[in-house]
C-alpha cells in the first residue's frame, strides 16, 4: 500500500528561503529567454557559424556516448556484480569525473594522451595518432565528463533488477553472454536509457575539459559551449541563441527522465 504525502501549511521560516532559492535559479533563466532576439532566431540558427558548432557538437556528443555505452556498461556490471576486491575504491575513482573541475580533466587528458604524455608519445610513434586540439580529443574529452552519469545510472538499475530471472535461465542451460543479452540487459533498459541520455546531454554542453585538451578551433573543436564563450565578446546575440539552445536541450532532458527522478509524481 502506497503511502500518502503529508500535507499541511507550509512554515513561512521555510517558504521565503524557498522562494528565494527558485527565484535564484529561475530569474537568470527567464533573463536568458527575455533577451533572446526572437525576430531573428530562426535565421541565427540557420548561420554558418551557429549552424557548424551545432553540427560538430552533435556529433561529438553522441560518438562521446557512443563510447561511454561500450566502456560504461560492463564497467557498471563489474561495479554491480562483479566478485572484484576493492569495488568502493573502484566506484569512487569511477565518480572522480564527476566532482572534478572540467579544467583539471584536461589537464589530465593532456598530461596522458598528449603527445608528449604516458600514453600519447606511443600513440604519436608507433601510430601517428595525435589526439589533442583534434575533433577526436573533443569526443574523448566529453566522454571522459559524461561517462560516471552512464555508469551510475546502469549501476544502479543492476542493483534493483531482480537476480532470479537471471538463475532461471542459467538453469536452463543459457550462457553468460546470452543470459546477459537477452535477459539482463532488457531488464535494467530504463536504467541504460536513462544514463544514455544524461550523458549525451552532460557531453553536449562540455566546456573546461574541451577547451583544455582539444582547444577551440572553429569547425574542428569549437562546440556549442565554446561557441558561446567566444561569441561573447564579438556577437553577444549569437551567444544567447546557443545558449537558448543548450538550455531546450536541458529542459527536454529534465522532462523525459522526470518519471524516473520523483516516481511520476
Amino acid at each position: 500500500m502506497r503511502r500518502g504525502r503529508v500535507r499541511g501549511r507550509m512554515p513561512l521560516v521555510l517558504v521565503l528561503p524557498a522562494v528565494l532559492g527558485l527565484a535564484f535559479l529561475v530569474v537568470p533563466l527567464l533573463g536568458l529567454l527575455l533577451r533572446a532576439p526572437w525576430a531573428t532566431l530562426p535565421e541565427r540558427l540557420f548561420s554558418a557559424e551557429v549552424g557548424q558548432a551545432l553540427r560538430l557538437s552533435v556529433v561529438c556528443a553522441s560518438l562521446a556516448t557512443v563510447i561511454c555505452l561500450v566502456l560504461g556498461i560492463p564497467l557498471a556490471w563489474v561495479l554491480a556484480r562483479g566478485d572484484v576486491p576493492g569495488r568502493g575504491v573502484l566506484r569512487a575513482l569511477v565518480t572522480v569525473p564527476l566532482v572534478l573541475p572540467p579544467v583539471v580533466g584536461g589537464v589530465a587528458l593532456l598530461l596522458v594522451l598528449g603527445r608528449r604524455g604516458v600514453v600519447g608519445q606511443w600513440l604519436d610513434s608507433w601510430f601517428g595518432v595525435s589526439l589533442p586540439f583534434t575533433t577526436a580529443g573533443v569526443v574523448v574529452a566529453e566522454a571522459f565528463v559524461a561517462m560516471p552519469f552512464l555508469v551510475i545510472s546502469v549501476e544502479g538499475a543492476l542493483r534493483a533488477a531482480d537476480p532470479r530471472f537471471e538463475e532461471a535461465a542459467a538453469t536452463l542451460g543459457a550462457s553468460r553472454w546470452l543470459t546477459f543479452r537477452r535477459v539482463t540487459l532488457p531488464s535494467v533498459a530504463p536504467g541504460v536509457v536513462a544514463g544514455t541520455v544524461l550523458c549525451w546531454a552532460r557531453a553536449l554542453g562540455e566546456f573546461g575539459a574541451t577547451i583544455t585538451f582539444a582547444g577551440n578551433f572553429p569547425g574542428e573543436t569549437t562546440t556549442m559551449p565554446l561557441a558561446v564563450y567566444l561569441a561573447l565578446e564579438s556577437d553577444p546575440d549569437a551567444a544567447i541563441v546557443l545558449s537558448v539552445v543548450l538550455l531546450a536541450v536541458s529542459v527536454t532532458v529534465l522532462a523525459s527522465l522526470r518519471d524516473r527522478w520523483v516516481g511520476g509524481s
